[in-house]
């Protein structure tokens, strides 16, 4: 792509490409690009003008070398860059609101005072309208506050006071609804699938493709923990499927032969077999779009609060002015209270601060399924922590592989890895990266696998049964054996390390010992917590006694629970919110799911297991645990703006009442102070949280 140097300094370049203008996919595509190349800092690309400006690091021939490489046919990017990026909504409504200013500009200063009379009452008849039907419903809202002073202003031939209460609402409306579509884009975005490979069946093998392969027809094979990549009908097999993303059901439905699944819904138990219907990129987005605009979790109870404070306070306006204009007996003061009422801005305030919120947070990585989530999170006084991969680092290691009887390191490190590819946790994860690490490869040698949830993974090679999991699951439930002559080597096994056991035809066959360093941050991160506002911080392992205590102490936890199954993580949930507590649960696995979906909140760690992440309420990077500190702070200061909102609305309107009732400011002065003080107060619920 060729392009000239407008710019620059040092560290920073304006370029223009040379192009008249960029498509809103191709300055889209283009920002990405510019994104992902490792020298560049932050990047803005503006499409009407073909423009660029690049903050870098390095040399500058090296940002050069790497811009002319681009291409917006390019394929591979293509697939990367999702279609719905917003920029479009943006132009779209930043056009509106130009054409709105410039409308009332050149009426005011160029329409003749009789031709702008008439302008005015044509542009009444639709909040005339919006007015009587609200009449007509037997409802006193805001509509009838609005169409009244409007109305009021026509017959005493103020139609400047008129047209200035009309155009700051027509503003209102476009700020709010901008905001609310961008901030269900951005959620909806944040929400949309992060799935790159599948797993396929070719010729009765099961192989691991890129999800960008699967083409309509082609058969996939989705697990337990799993998330279905996409759209289809089930060809065999029986599952439960969590789908409340897409249809809201609060509870899993099982899903058989023929039946129709979901791209983006999860699998809670069982196995099926899918033949796809839609390829990638077809309908997710429209879909969760569509979900979270009728969804009653984007609605904190916050906005339902000023909404009905808002419509409670109309007939309180109107009586005032009545009330006005029996005392006084006269007409202006009378008006000077319709030209002013509370639910306005508060309306329009509260929904703009919770969406505004949610969109902060989703610029630290951090997806809110809901206002309600944020509320409730300033609201908690509990977090329960799960260890593995939440206060531990999401990416364990594999530390050693001790194997028993005759078995070869290398080959039973193949074996687990072949077994826990299929459902990803942090400490499957680890198995399957060391046995990359080591070039081993391997064919699909087992039978149909089964996940044994908490516990581990079971199947069949041959005629020999392979299992692989906890110790309570190989010795207890399943009755393995240490082979003979080699209990001093399992007792031996580094206390230090968690070990995962795999055994094969009813022994012992190895132990992966893995290492589980604590996050850095985790004992920064409980202070933190604590200072804002968090009574009890809890954390629950299945783990045992010496491990969780050795955790727990260094961390700082109030209280810990050792060798605990996810029933028990529910439970323990319960019962701190039947004491009156609330409750936030973090975790990062499938044996998390029941906990995160009993808490006040649940979070699951973005690069844990599928279904907890799709059942989670909030979800968070695995970069930094700090972003939970971030959390409560945004939530805490969403609290404190609503606050500072309604003492501002209620205090500033009333005065304005006054100030009228007392013909201190006109009717026309009190309209254009409420509506700009509206306006600011809503422009101002916009801003960020956290000052950067």
């Amino acid at each position: 792509m060729k392009f000239t140097i407008i710019h620059e300094i040092p560290g920073r370049m304006r370029i223009r490409l040379l192009t008249k203008s960029f498509t809103i996919r191709e300055a889209d595509l283009f920002s990405f690009y510019l994104s992902s190349l490792p020298m560049v800092k932050k990047a803005k690309v503006y499409e009407r003008n073909a423009y660029a400006a690049v903050e870098y690091t390095g040399e500058k021939k090296d940002l050069i070398e790497a811009i002319v490489k681009f291409s917006p046919e390019d394929e591979t990017l293509k697939a990367m860059v999702p279609k719905d990026s917003g920029r479009a909504l943006n132009q779209e409504y930043q056009e509106k609101l130009m054409k709105k200013a410039a409308v009332r500009f050149v009426t005011r200063v160029f329409f003749p005072a009789p031709v702008r009379a008439v302008y005015n009452t044509v542009q009444s008849v639709k909040y005339l309208v919006k007015g009587l039907k609200c009449l007509a419903k037997g409802k006193l809202e805001v509509e009838v506050l609005d169409a009244a002073a409007i109305t009021v202003s026509l017959v005493r031939r103020d139609f400047n006071t008129a047209g200035s209460v009309m155009f700051l609402l027509g503003i209102g409306e476009l700020l709010e609804e901008w905001t609310h579509k961008k901030s269900v884009g951005d959620l909806a975005r944040s929400m949309s699938l992060n799935i790159e490979k599948a797993w396929q069946q070719v010729d009765g093998t099961q192989v691991l493709v890129p999800l960008s392969q699967i083409r309509e027809g082609d058969v996939i094979v989705v697990r337990t923990g799993s998330i279905i990549p996409l759209d289809g009908v089930v060809v065999s097999g029986e599952a439960m499927v969590n789908q409340a993303s897409m249809t809201g059901e609060s509870v899993p439905v099982q899903k058989g032969k023929d039946s129709y699944v979901y791209a983006g819904t999860a699998i809670e138990e069982g196995t099926i077999t899918v033949s796809v219907k839609k390829a990638a990129g077809s309908t997710r987005f429209e879909r969760i779009v569509t979900m979270i605009e009728e969804s009653e979790k984007l609605k904190s109870t916050l906005e339902g609060k000023a909404a009905s404070l808002a419509d409670a306070l109309v007939p309180w306006s109107f009586g005032g002015t009545i009330l006005t204009w029996l005392l006084t007996r006269n007409a202006t003061k009378a008006i000077s209270v319709l030209m002013v009422d509370f639910s306005c801005a508060l309306k329009l305030s509260m929904p703009l601060a919770v969406l505004s919120a949610m969109r902060e947070a989703s610029s630290y990585q951090m997806t809110v399924k809901g206002g309600m989530y944020l509320e409730a999170m300033a609201e908690a006084d509990t977090i329960v922590f799960d260890k593995t991969g939440t206060l531990t680092k999401a990416k364990p290691v594999v530390a050693d592989v001790v194997t028993f009887g005759d078995h070869e390191k290398n080959e039973m490190l193949r074996l687990a890895a072949c077994l826990e590819e299929h459902f990803p946790h942090s400490m499957a994860n680890a198995v399957v990266s060391e046995s990359i690490r080591r070039g081993l490869t391997h064919e699909e040698m087992h039978s149909k696998v089964d996940y044994i949830v908490a516990h581990g993974i079971a199947t069949y090679v041959g005629e020999e049964r392979v299992i692989i999991g906890s110790s309570h699951f190989v010795f207890e439930d399943e009755a393995c054996v240490i082979p003979e002559g080699e209990k001093e080597k399992f007792d031996g096994l580094p206390a230090e390390c968690s070990h995962l056991y795999l055994a094969t035809g009813g022994v012992l066959a190895a132990v992966i010992c893995i290492e589980d360093p604590l996050r850095e941050e985790a004992g920064e991160v409980v202070c933190a917590l604590k200072s804002m506002g968090i009574a009890k911080i809890v954390m629950m392992t299945g783990d045992s006694e010496r491990t969780a205590r050795a955790i727990a102490d260094r961390v700082g936890v109030d209280e810990y629970h050792s060798e605990v199954l996810p029933e028990d993580k529910a439970a323990f949930v319960e019962k701190e919110k039947a004491e009156g507590r609330k409750v936030v649960m973090v975790g990062d696995g499938i044996n998390d799911s029941p906990a995160l979906s009993a808490a006040d909140v649940g979070i699951a760690i973005s690069e844990g297991a599928e279904i907890a992440r799709e059942i989670a309420d909030i979800t968070i990077s695995e970069d930094a645990l700090t972003e939970l500190v971030v959390l409560k702070a945004i939530s805490n200061a969403l609290m404190k703006r609503v606050g500072r909102n309604y003492r501002f609305v209620i205090g500033f309107n009333l005065g304005l009442i006054l100030l009228g009732v007392s013909g201190i400011i006109t009717p026309a002065a009190s309209a254009l102070f409420h509506n700009t003080s509206t306006l600011l107060v809503s422009l101002d619920s916009m801003t960020n949280l956290i000052r950067s």
